[in-house]
């Protein structure tokens, strides 16, 4: 037997990482909640888009949109994005554009 060839335990994983969020097939199922907050960000005004219950990836090519529409910078952390600013009114009307059920929170 060739070295490295033994795959038994591999394959669960593979498995698993491929299937988090696999079962969604429409967005509309879930409503996202937009909101802005100046908690814990020394005064700075941050957008919040969270319950997003998609992949790593998808949510990284999100951001991705969402901060060159805006014109801002932003973050992933924990299945939430964060915009740095007030930009919860174009975001909203991006998310609808894309499919999502938006709702403003706060």
């Amino acid at each position: 037997m060739a070295k490295g060839s033994w795959r038994e335990f591999d394959a669960p994983l593979i498995q698993k990482e491929n299937s988090s969020f696999s079962n969604i097939h429409n967005k509309a199922e879930f409503q996202i909640r937009v909101s802005t907050t100046r908690s814990g960000k020394a005064g700075k005004t941050v957008t919040l888009i969270s319950d997003l219950f998609i992949g790593k990836k998808e949510l990284k090519s999100l951001l991705k949109k969402l901060k060159s529409i805006c014109g801002t910078g932003g973050t992933v952390k924990e299945n939430c994005l964060e915009l740095q600013g007030d930009h919860a009114e174009k975001a909203i009307t991006f998310l609808n554009d894309q499919g999502y059920r938006v709702k403003r929170a706060g």
